[in-house]
């Protein structure tokens, strides 16, 4: 993926008062400086640290978030109490505050100096309970925010304060975001319908429809030197069949995949589009269900959903971003077969044509096979088999009063079997805490069939992400019980019915 996350910036922003004096506040403005330089330096941290000057007043403070909210590089704050500083003087910025922030419960020195401290150390280093004034005002306003607490140095606090960044970030590229839908939802479907203007205003992406019309010149016009680089872009990537290389009897189909993949890069590029989605069921103007330019396309970040489903378009180009670096692939997903042995229940995810490269165990085969569905000529698609390890599935779902993310935490294992008749891409996974309950919870939470299936992030980074957007957030892990989901989908219910009248 083309992004380089040091391009986004997160604002180390201190609080303090002016009755401590000028060289309690020059000591202040020193530590803070230094505390900046050096989460700037750390590598969990995957952004740049932008130190800014301590603030000590309301005007400063309102000024402060104005110029936050205005940058486009500034994807959120790290807000640190070195000493006391009364949050009253934090009413009027939290009140204008756009851009996410951490709360980061820090001090500046790790250990108590038992046989040197005095009051003194004790008046500036009072991070215990400034933070806990902080704290309270924020919890009074009813703020969302990420807490993190710790030393700065500590691990623990600088990779929880990394991935918060990478969801802000995310969270930074979303807003304004254009989502292209060639054509509409698959028919009578219902789940990858929604509100887009309620996500647009809850969730800062937009989502428009085009027509196959205007995607089909931007195919008709693809060059054949275009087509040739990307031949040749194939055949060093991936392992091609006989039948698809040149003078394979399927050559000429392989030619108009990639075809499609330079018209449906260029529409993309030029209307500066972050995700798209398909529908096998509106093909006019196209030989082919684009199979291999999508998955092609995930690879280099594009949020993708099938069968009309922005949603999961958008929520991948999320996690793409927040992933940016990190090992692991992260792909559009669908539950699509379980194998219910009583001595290991799995589910297969795959998908008709669309699952991502990122994903694969090993240099994936390029091939085309018959789909026998959406009436158009045989679809170039990459196999393979998906990686063994931890990774989660998520999905974003429309119930019609707010949106709800469904999370199930799992274990992604090597099939049993070469699966040698099965023509796509897929991933066998051990849902925690068992198929069983794990199937009952996500039906039960309305879970869709798409997902997002990544290795590359765990469901805390969804969490941060559902925190900023103020939505509804359920994990399946391995501590889920039934009973128990039951009476937090209904505790949720009331939640944001009330909700809605704080």
């Amino acid at each position: 993926m083309n992004l380089n996350l040091k391009d986004f910036e997160v604002w180390f922003v201190t609080g303090s008062q002016d009755l401590y004096g000028e060289e309690a506040l020059r000591q202040v403005v020193e530590d803070a400086k230094h505390v900046a330089a050096s989460l700037n330096e750390r590598p969990e941290i995957p952004v740049t640290v932008v130190y800014k000057p301590v603030m000590t007043s309301a005007d400063e403070i309102r000024r402060l978030v104005l110029e936050a909210n205005a940058s486009e590089k500034c994807v959120g704050l790290i807000l640190w109490m070195h000493t006391f500083s009364p949050a009253r003087m934090w009413i009027g910025g939290l009140n204008v505050l756009h851009k996410p922030y951490v709360h980061f419960h820090t001090q500046y020195y790790r250990d108590i100096p038992w046989d040197a401290i005095d009051m003194d150390y004790m008046n500036l280093h009072q991070s215990a309970h400034g933070d806990r004034e902080f704290g309270f005002i924020n919890t009074r306003m009813r703020k969302n925010r990420k807490v993190v607490v710790g030393h700065w140095q500590d691990g623990e606090a600088l990779q929880d304060i990394g991935h918060w960044t990478r969801v802000a970030a995310a969270w930074q590229d979303s807003q304004g975001a254009k989502i292209a839908r060639f054509g509409d939802n698959m028919r009578d479907v219902a789940v990858t319908e929604g509100d887009k203007v309620a996500a647009q205003i809850q969730l800062g992406y937009e989502v428009n429809g085009y027509s196959l019309g205007d995607l089909t010149p931007y195919v008709d016009a693809a060059t054949d030197a275009q087509i040739n680089a990307l031949l040749e872009e194939y055949e060093a990537s991936y392992n091609l069949t006989d039948r698809v290389q040149e003078g394979g009897e399927l050559r000429d189909g392989l030619r108009y995949s990639a075809r499609i993949e330079v018209g449906m890069r260029a529409f993309l590029k030029d209307g500066g589009f972050k995700g798209f989605t398909t529908n096998f069921q509106n093909l006019v103007g196209l030989n082919q269900l684009p199979g291999l330019a999508v998955q092609r396309l995930m690879k280099d970040g594009y949020g993708f959903g099938a069968e009309g489903d922005w949603k999961t378009a958008a929520l991948l180009r999320a996690m793409k971003v927040m992933s940016v670096g990190l090992p692991g692939g992260t792909s559009f997903m669908e539950d699509y077969v379980y194998h219910l042995d009583p001595a290991g229940s799995r589910i297969l995810g795959a998908h008709m044509l669309e699952v991502c490269e990122t994903i694969a165990a090993a240099k994936p085969v390029l091939d085309i096979q018959p789909l026998e569905i959406g009436g158009k000529d045989s679809p170039a698609r990459l196999i393979f088999n998906g990686a063994a390890g931890p990774a989660i599935c998520a999905t974003l779902i429309d119930l019609g009063n707010r949106f709800r993310m469904v999370v199930n935490e799992v274990e992604a294992v090597d099939p049993p079997a070469d699966l040698p008749k099965l023509p796509v891409a897929r991933v066998l996974w051990d849902p925690k805490p068992n198929l069983k309950v794990a199937a009952e919870a996500w039906i039960l939470a309305g879970g869709a069939h798409h997902s997002v299936y990544t290795q590359a992030l765990t469901s805390k980074f969804v969490e941060d992400y559902c925190e900023i957007a103020g939505i509804e957030y359920l994990v399946i892990d391995e501590n889920t019980e039934i009973s128990k989901f039951k009476q937090d989908l209904r505790l949720g219910e009331i939640y944001y019915h009330l909700a809605k009248g704080l």
